[in-house]
């Protein structure tokens, strides 16, 4: 989606990797459509709602996980342009003639289809209950999320549709993955116009020469790269004009075309020949093969005494005649290939398509006045009400839905508590009682915090941990990896310590710190301890275990060399009488030292 060509192919490699930290505390506009088209191929299981389930799970790491702040925006009526060029993907994948395909009528705009619509609605009210802000566009999502970022009301967008660099957008997140600990591409405009010299105006115009959303065919016979070597020979601000030259049939002045006689090269004009001084067969530099035959030319290393040396295969000569005439062959292949991609850009009709123009310079996507600005807030979710909505359309059990919303409230718990320090309950019943250990996720590290269930709301719990498995959970840190294709949230945890019950969640180590600064310091105190402590006990191992050796070298240091190896041998008596085959064997066995290695054993054994 977006434009044509692999347009993202080009852009990879100005891709920034970034971490999920990229986001905490930030405001990015999400193209919610993006992640509705995106339900079938994320999910490979058949679950219900899809698209219910997605941006449930989906808005929830987004809030909490990576602690963003995502605002919400949806598609608003398409205008003819991508109705006609959705209707010619239509007839281009079922093999009909694009020659069949129906002109849209002027100002005639239909709505999306009513399954697509209906889904939308039900995410949106999905998200509503949430408190999330949702926006609607006038046309394009992806063009009211770049206005959003371009204007400073959002840090970035998150879309697939490459189209938004095009709307203005600086910086892009193409997707992210709660579930993994790779990182997500994040593309800044900056970076693509300094490693490819594109502007937006640049990026219009590869759009209308590849092929886009609102014209998917673009100009026939012209390709990615051709494109791009176009467009980069002229500034962003004469680019559009000279698109337009083109298409009126006109070949305008490139970078570095001849502007004026002074600039011209003497040799170039066809009325004069073209003269070229004679070069030997020999070595390839000017001057005749007789006059190089017995004493080398000016331009060969060899003595005098000697001829030149033989030209090696490839060879070009860099004389001032040869690197003429080369810098006007050269000027000739440019100007051919540049009259035929003029040619061909001439051979379109209606081209540049003003429209398409237009609408990506468009600076008024939203619903809103530049004076006022969106209207852009986060409010508490409606708990109750998500719980009914989900029981409806997904059939979940309260308990299911209020421990996978767990990790959002603690979330939006901790900002308020570091924002207004008051002493309120998580869930209404749950109280911060400690930070537990330090577990490591993904590749990030967060803080396991206890909250501490009032002792009337213990009946409610489902599900308990065994007390000697919580003791076990008290190292320092913990690694819990893991990749969940339904992106799923983590489900409720619960401690049991010493008859009283906790939930456990992963929260943001800088947010705790800022919300209950008193428990980390509390915790980290308890950390140097346990491990000042640790740290003697293996100091007083050492010490008596490099007493032990000590001992045991002072004591064998006045043996020779053949004392010492005499004294390792066990000396078995055998009594008369005895056999000595089998028991001496066994005794052997029993006396080797368990601390030498098998293959030594076996010699001892068998020697």
């Amino acid at each position: 989606m977006g434009v044509g060509g692999h347009f993202w192919d080009l852009l990879k490699p100005y891709a920034r990797p970034e971490g999920s930290d990229f986001l905490r505390n930030k405001w990015v506009a999400v193209d919610l459509s993006i992640w509705i088209v995106q339900h079938e191929t994320a999910i490979k299981t058949h679950v219900r709602n899809p698209h219910l389930r997605l941006t449930f799970f989906r808005t929830i790491n987004l809030f909490s996980k990576f602690g963003a702040f995502p605002v919400f925006v949806v598609d608003g009526t398409p205008s003819p342009l991508k109705l006609q060029a959705r209707i010619a993907r239509f007839f281009r994948a079922s093999g009909i003639e694009l020659s069949d395909l129906p002109v849209a009528e002027e100002g005639v705009s239909v709505e999306r289809n009513s399954a697509f619509s209906k889904c939308v609605r039900e995410c949106v009210e999905l998200l509503e209950l949430f408190g999330m802000p949702v926006l609607k566009a006038k046309g394009e999502a992806e063009a009211l999320c770049a206005q959003l970022n371009n204007e400073g009301y959002v840090d970035a967008c998150i879309t697939a549709d490459s189209d938004a660099f095009l709307f203005g957008a600086k910086c892009v997140i193409k997707c992210i993955r709660p579930n993994s600990k790779e990182p997500f591409e994040c593309y800044h405009m900056s970076d693509i116009e300094a490693g490819l010299g594109l502007k937006r105006k640049h990026l219009i115009a590869i759009s209308l020469l590849v092929g886009n959303d609102h014209n998917l065919s673009g100009v026939q016979g012209i390709g990615l790269e051709t494109a791009l070597r176009l467009v980069q020979a002229f500034n962003e601000d004469e680019i559009l004009n000279r698109l337009r030259e083109m298409g009126n049939g006109e070949t305008p002045l490139f970078h570095g075309d001849i502007k004026s006689l002074d600039d011209s090269i003497p040799s170039s004009n066809e009325s004069s020949p073209k003269i070229r001084c004679s070069h030997c067969s020999f070595c390839g530099h000017p001057g005749s093969k007789k006059a190089h035959f017995k004493f080398s030319c000016e331009y060969c290393s060899t003595s005098k005494s000697e001829g030149c040396m033989k030209k090696p295969e490839g060879f070009k000569c860099d004389c001032a005649s040869c690197d003429m005439l080369q810098r006007e062959k050269e000027q000739k292949k440019q100007e051919n290939w540049r009259t035929k991609i003029c040619n061909k850009i001439a051979l379109e009709s209606n081209f540049p398509n003003e429209e398409i123009i237009k609408m990506y310079l468009c600076n008024n996507n939203g619903y809103f006045t530049a004076k006022d600005g969106p209207c852009i807030s986060w409010g508490d979710p409606k708990t109750e009400m998500l719980v009914d909505f989900l029981a409806f359309h997904q059939l979940w059990e309260p308990s299911y839905t209020r421990q996978m919303m767990l990790p959002m409230m603690s979330t939006i718990f901790l900002r308020g508590m570091a924002i207004n320090p008051v002493k309120t309950l998580l869930y209404g019943q749950y109280e911060c009682d400690s930070v537990l250990r330090v577990k490591i996720r993904y590749g990030h590290q967060f803080y396991v915090v206890k909250w501490k269930k009032d002792v009337t709301a213990l009946g409610s719990v489902m599900h308990t941990i065994p007390s000697e498995e919580s003791d076990m959970q008290h190292d320092a840190t913990e690694l819990e990896e893991s990749l969940d294709l339904l992106e799923e949230s983590d489900g409720l945890k619960v401690h049991v310590d010493e008859g009283c019950c906790y939930l456990l969640t992963d929260e943001n180590m800088d947010l705790v710190r800022s919300a209950f600064p008193e428990k980390v310091d509390r915790f980290l105190h308890e950390k140097e301890l346990k491990e000042l402590k640790k740290r003697k006990n293996s100091s007083s191992r050492s010490e008596g275990t490099n007493a032990n050796s000590e001992s045991k070298k002072s004591s064998s240091v006045q043996l020779n060399i053949t004392e010492f190896y005499r004294s390792t041998k066990v000396q078995i008596q055998v009594k008369p009488g005895e056999d000595q085959g089998a028991g001496a064997l066994e005794e052997k066995r029993k006396v080797s030292s368990p601390n030498l290695s098998k293959s030594v054993r076996r010699r001892l054994l068998f020697d």
